[in-house]
């Protein structure tokens, strides 16, 4: 029988962790970070860009979910730049439909070209415009700023150094 390092009760041969506080037992091989860089967080083996890209997958949502889960600051600023851009474009994309809803619907049957129907397709490429070039430029590891959603992300993350 083997005693925990953490709180000393007794366990059990051949067990990896604490039955009691769930720590690691010595001797047995348990996972202990990163282990391309021992100091750093366990991050489920996820490369950092592919975690900032994952950020504008979904939109706010998954903006949302990283921000809360990852602590890295390169990722937690692409999730909170996902959550501002996204959130405030779905936000005003929902303002439009509801002003414009008529104009939308007869203009999207072929009745006639409305300003609603402009607003709504123009906002329609803009989020697929910025979905696709967030995600890139987070694959490739730069930190790229959208001008105003780029301080709104810093001020739900915090000064992060570029």
């Amino acid at each position: 029988m083997a005693f925990c390092a953490g709180c000393g009760s007794q366990v059990a041969d051949g067990t990896a962790f604490c039955q009691k506080c769930g720590k690691p037992v010595a001797g047995a091989a348990a996972p202990s970070g990163n282990p391309h860089n021992p100091g750093a967080p366990v991050t489920a083996g996820m490369d950092e860009n592919i975690a900032s890209l994952l950020c504008y997958v979904l939109g706010w949502l998954t903006g949302l979910i990283f921000f809360f889960i990852d602590k890295r600051p390169t990722v937690r600023f692409h999730a909170a730049q996902s959550i501002v851009v996204f959130g405030g474009l779905s936000i005003i994309y929902w303002i439009v439909i509801t002003a414009f809803a008529t104009q939308i619907f007869f203009g999207g049957l072929g009745v006639g070209w409305t300003l609603g129907y402009t607003l709504f397709m123009l906002l329609r490429l803009l989020f697929f415009v910025l979905w696709i070039l967030l995600m890139i430029k987070a694959y490739q590891g730069e930190r790229f700023r959208l001008p105003i959603a780029a301080d709104l992300a810093d001020s739900l993350v915090g000064k992060v150094k570029a």
